[in-house]
């Protein structure tokens, strides 16, 4: 850049540091010669001179909906804040990869990021020494400032919903043992149950782990027992969705023999064969409310909570109806 420029490395350097010696017309070339050809500092280097990159990595287990989804939000978030996002991923499973933030968390420490937000991560306590955002964390609320959805109040509502049209043999398809989400979800399903006087049947409740294959596996046992459910609440709603699935290949038809509920509305509730009657969390919100709280923990800024939850609701499409309907 220096040769196309016509002026030394020294002139250059001076220039993207905003350092004196050089005049007003040769920094104004230098600056449009940089400006033609792309040119961005190296981060580490930018780093390790200012002690600052304006960089904020985001850590998810995988590139799924729900954190696709949250990376909108995330991504709206940081417009005209100065900070641009790097998305890190595990790559795959979280039971294949437990303690997987702190490994990142520990290449990225000091040179490459000024923050990181945590995207439903395992651990409870990192040891990173900048900002942390934990969005939907492992155990809920620590030391860790943290956004999640009202998991507890959401999993309610969808189990009122199914109560509402008439089912009493209603099923759960869980989620992640790991985290406090998919507990507070099934705490949810079971406080809904109890109030209504219903026991809960152990033989309804079973293993999803938020994962389409796991999910579809556990709607197999669920449909193939001699008293079937004829409703069913999922953890997410890439496991009713699952769940929708495995309903058609048995020959059950979804709401006439089977009422289906989905916990996140992401994009694929509302695509989905019927479409999928779900809680929503609101993940755009999630990710935009994560950025900002980090941006003011860099900035050194007072914030109100370092805790934030947010409301659910019940978004009501046409993979529920009531109870018997079909016959």
């Amino acid at each position: 850049m220096a040769a196309t420029a016509g002026v030394s490395v020294a002139t250059v350097s001076k220039v993207l540091n905003a350092r004196y010696g050089v005049s007003a017309a040769t920094s104004a070339h230098v600056q449009a010669v940089i400006r033609e050809l792309g040119y961005e500092a190296s981060l580490v280097a930018q780093s390790l001179r200012n002690h600052k990159t304006n960089v904020i990595g985001i850590l998810v287990a995988d590139l799924e909906p729900f954190s696709t989804e949250l990376l909108k939000g995330a991504a709206k978030a940081i417009k005209g804040t100065g900070f641009e996002l790097v998305v890190y991923s595990a790559g795959g499973r979280t039971s294949d990869h437990a303690g997987w933030e702190q490994r990142y968390l520990s290449r990225l420490s000091g040179t490459l990021v000024d923050g990181a937000i945590l995207v439903t991560p395992t651990v409870v306590e990192v040891d990173f020494g900048q900002a942390v955002v934990a969005v939907d964390p492992h155990t809920g609320p620590t030391g860790l400032p943290t956004v999640d959805s009202d998991n507890l109040a959401g999993a309610r509502t969808g189990v009122r919903h199914l109560l509402e049209l008439g089912h009493r043999r209603i099923a759960l398809i869980g989620g992640r043992p790991d985290l406090e989400s998919a507990k507070l979800r099934e705490q949810g399903y079971r406080e809904e149950l109890a109030e209504a006087g219903i026991p809960v049947d152990p033989l309804l409740i079973q293993p999803g782990n938020y994962d389409a294959e796991d999910s579809a596996a556990a709607a197999h046992r669920l449909l193939s027992l001699p008293s079937r459910p004829t409703a069913l609440f999922a953890a997410n709603d890439i496991s009713a969705i699952a769940a929708i699935e495995v309903a058609g290949e048995l020959g059950l038809r979804v709401p006439q023999d089977l009422s289906v509920v989905g916990f996140d509305n992401v994009p694929e509730a509302a695509l989905a064969s019927p479409p999928l009657t779900t809680v929503e969390q609101p993940i755009h919100e999630m990710g935009h409310r994560a950025i900002d709280l980090l941006i003011q923990l860099i900035h050194g800024e007072q914030t109100p909570s370092t805790h934030i939850r947010l409301s659910t609701r019940l978004v009501v499409r046409q993979s529920t109806a009531v109870v018997g309907s079909g016959s």
